[in-house]
């Protein structure tokens, strides 16, 4: 694997307790605190931005979400009403 250059740094405080449970869980997995804590940050994130882009459905659960998609529109009037109003521009 080829080596990457790290050119960023993060700093953060945290509780003892919790500095000595990371660093416990770095050591069994053998890696730095630093590797252990930045894959954990990685792999978190990537969970956290995917579940804003993504879902995952069960089959009948998909089937019921493309019913409703291709659903013909309902009017709402409220909808109608809103954007007959004139606009107001604020600078």
């Amino acid at each position: 694997m080829a080596a990457t250059t790290k050119d960023s740094r993060l700093n953060l405080r945290l509780r003892a307790a919790d500095d000595e449970l990371i660093r416990h869980a770095a050591a069994q997995t053998g890696q730095s605190v630093s590797d252990f804590l930045t894959a954990s940050a990685v792999e978190r994130a990537h969970e956290v931005l995917a579940d804003q882009h993504s879902f995952v459905l069960d089959e009948a659960t998909w089937d019921e979400f493309v019913t409703l998609l291709d659903a013909p529109v309902r009017p709402d009037p409220r909808l109608g009403e809103l954007f007959s109003r004139p606009q107001r521009i604020t600078r």
